[in-house]
């Protein structure tokens, strides 16, 4: 067995010397890549070549690799390809251990620059003046809905949606005291509306203390005495407090989705969605008027979503997401006829989905 086992790890070093020198070959190509884009509108991220690229790679999976695994080990890959273009830095809305800050690592993997932001504002601020290349915020979550701020920072602001990350939400209860000590549970309140059932069956008696992310909340259970903290896995390694209770969302399917901004425009892929912003004359029928270019141009609607204008009373903006990229012929047919019919109209965005 054991002359067996030398010989298997043997093999192993052997590929595993092969699998080296081809990242090598790679990241030469890379930097070759690098040189062909200088002096021209070529972005360093593209977002449509990073889709083609895992899928092409996921598809290829075989047992007993998984697609998954695939897709994490090319993460890290890509990753460090950008960074030999460019010393790219991503901004997040922080502090570090957030779920922002995970879906940032999910999409640009760990060998880039991050800048953790304390508001959604501040990300989007420091992208418009050039500080860090992209930012990274939340727009909706599947069980508690849209992230209006950052709604709203849309209409004003001229950056483009350039990708998006959906990433799969566990909550978890952290503290250093045993589940029945536990008086105080720190967490923002999108993430108390996520555990709603489970803290009522489970912890009813406990206060609930609302602050502006789940790493403060993090922090406040490693500060205060009969203490709980609801976040996640990452806070939990990174500032030392253990898991008494593991996936209290009360949804198995708890999903939040992110927004990678910046001033690109990715190519269509095939698999695409665009994102835009309206605004309506205030009239019977105005909203169904303003739908029926996507039904004449049979554009299937995935969201829509309204927010008040801020400007004046009872007049609203709507958020729609729709199928298909922008240079799509019948979805330009379609916003063209919008445009028309509307006050106001933006595309927030065309990205791989």
């Amino acid at each position: 067995m054991k002359k067996n086992l030398t010989s298997l790890r043997k093999r192993v070093d052997s590929l595993d010397a092969r699998i080296v020198k081809f990242l090598v070959q790679r990241a030469r190509v890379t930097l070759d890549i690098a040189r062909s884009k200088r002096g021209t509108a070529h972005s360093i991220y593209c977002p449509d070549r990073e889709q083609d690229v895992l899928y092409k790679v996921t598809h290829a999976a075989r047992p007993p690799l998984s697609p998954e695994a695939l897709s994490s080990i090319y993460r890290e890959i890509m990753s460090a390809s950008l960074a030999l273009e460019k010393d790219l830095t991503i901004a997040f809305l922080g502090p570090d251990a957030t779920f922002t800050h995970q879906a940032a690592l999910k999409r640009f993997g760990s060998r880039v620059s991050y800048r953790s932001c304390d508001s959604i504002a501040s990300v989007f601020n420091e992208v418009e003046k050039g500080a860090v290349d992209y930012g990274v915020v939340p727009i909706e979550n599947s069980i508690e809905g849209a992230v209006n701020h950052t709604l709203d920072m849309f209409v004003d602001s001229d950056l483009k949606i350039c990708s998006q990350v959906i990433l799969d939400i566990t909550q978890n209860l952290l503290a250093r005291c045993p589940m029945r000590q536990v008086k105080r549970i720190y967490s923002n309140p999108m993430v108390f509306g996520q555990c709603r059932a489970w803290l009522q069956k489970n912890l009813p008696a406990a206060e609930l203390v609302e602050v502006p992310s789940t790493t403060q909340a993090t922090q406040e259970a490693a500060s205060h005495k009969n203490s709980a903290a609801i976040a996640s896995l990452l806070a939990s390694r990174i500032y030392a407090v253990p898991v008494i209770a593991g996936n209290i969302q009360d949804s198995g399917h708890n999903f939040t989705r992110f927004f990678v901004i910046g001033d690109i425009e990715p190519r269509a892929t095939g698999h695409d969605k665009t994102s835009l912003v309206f605004s309506i004359k205030d009239k019977v029928g105005a909203l169904h008027h303003m739908l029926l270019p996507f039904k004449k141009y049979r554009v299937n609607l995935s969201k829509i979503e309204s927010r008040p204008s801020k400007k004046r009373a009872w007049d609203y903006y709507f958020f729609i997401d729709i199928e298909g990229h922008g240079s799509d012929p019948r979805i330009r047919r379609a916003l063209a006829e919008l445009e028309n019919r509307c006050k106001f109209l933006k595309v927030l965005g065309s990205y791989p989905v």
